[in-house]
């Protein structure tokens, strides 16, 4: 089963989302913020990560550079999730190899199954 990691501080949308990814046959686990995040990532090890990228304590950027050190965070594929524009979004984002950008009010709970679909496909 493919596992996919949640990273977002709304629990409204996190939810939604997991209910989603489980009705199409994922292993979905959720973090409330980066910190418990990169917690979370270490112990279940996702095929795919969604993180947002304004929480509190962490937040996406951090928690990417983060995940990003370690030897098991280099490759796993990371699609940010946020209501944030791309052009409103840190540089260094790209830099950090992730998989796609989603603007969250832009695509329904099904088109982002989608992607994160092609996006499994394609690693």
């Amino acid at each position: 089963m493919t596992k996919i990691a949640i990273i977002e501080d709304d629990s409204a949308i996190h939810q939604m989302y997991r209910m989603k990814f489980e009705s199409e046959g994922f292993d979905v686990q959720l973090a409330g913020d980066g910190r418990s995040g990169v917690e979370l990532v270490k112990k279940f090890r996702p095929d795919l990560i969604l993180l947002d990228m304004q929480m509190p304590e962490v937040d996406g950027l951090s928690a990417l550079r983060i995940i990003r050190k370690e030897d098991w965070g280099k490759t796993i594929p990371v699609i940010i999730l946020t209501n944030l524009g791309e052009e409103e979004s840190p540089k260094e984002l790209r830099s950090l190899g992730i998989s796609g950008y989603i603007v969250k009010a832009d695509l329904t709970p099904r088109q982002v199954v989608a992607r994160v679909k092609e996006t499994l496909a394609k690693s």
